[in-house]
């Protein structure tokens, strides 16, 4: 089963697609950690990665598309792949579906995680992440059970990403609304939609995906 998670940046996304590859033994490619995998890698694809971000430049549809295409094909994923920050506009989704006819596969549904902006503002400005192994944690809603020591390594290296405040928010925010929001009436007119109240507690919004992904099994 393969799947898209849409939402604004701060909706759960990356928090419920953990979830998933646990519980249904999914992968999750997610752009970004796909583009730095790359860049590593010495490979062609990867060298070309490299010039353009040493470039400052934008990496290309088609270079994302061709990493998707790498992994499509190359990786197992007994429960299938879980679209993390791709697509992104509505050329990458055509692209994306072009794709998986080419290698055999399709969406099985779109899930989009409705938020509130303000209650985004509070859920990203009060986030950070343990620098030794990437747990997530929350000023309000996860702290560590022993203050300053990560439940999950021990560590006590903490960080806040320098882009959680409400001013670049409010950016992120509005490139969402301007390039990815359409894809929510795209996906609706293809009848892959399903979407789930993203504000509700992590639980909440897991057990409400798996009643999503249910109705298409």
């Amino acid at each position: 089963m393969n799947i898209i998670l849409l939402g604004p940046p701060g909706a759960g996304k990356g928090t419920q697609a953990r979830f998933l590859v646990d519980a249904r033994d999914m992968v999750q490619l997610s752009t970004g950690d796909m583009l730095r995998a790359a860049r590593s890698s010495g490979t062609d694809m990867g060298k070309k990665v490299a010039a353009i971000m040493d470039a400052g430049e934008l990496v290309t549809d088609e270079i994302v598309i061709g990493l998707i295409e790498e992994q499509l094909t190359t990786t197992k994923a007994p429960g299938g792949f879980i679209f993390d920050g791709f697509p992104r506009t509505l050329a990458q989704a055509d692209a994306l579906g072009e794709l998986l006819a080419k290698v055999g596969q399709s969406l099985a549904t779109v899930v989009e995680m409705r938020v509130d902006d303000d209650a985004l503002v509070a859920r990203i400005t009060g986030r950070y992440t343990c620098g030794d192994c990437g747990e997530g944690y929350h000023d309000t809603a996860k702290q560590p059970a022993k203050d300053g020591i990560c439940d999950n390594c021990g560590g006590s290296n903490f960080k806040r990403r320098p882009d959680d405040n409400e001013e670049s928010l409010k950016t992120r925010l509005m490139a969402y609304y301007k390039e990815t929001s359409p894809l929510i009436g795209y996906y609706y007119a293809k009848g892959l939609l399903q979407s789930v109240n993203g504000l509700d507690s992590m639980d909440g919004v897991a057990e409400a995906i798996k009643s999503a992904l249910a109705s298409v099994e």
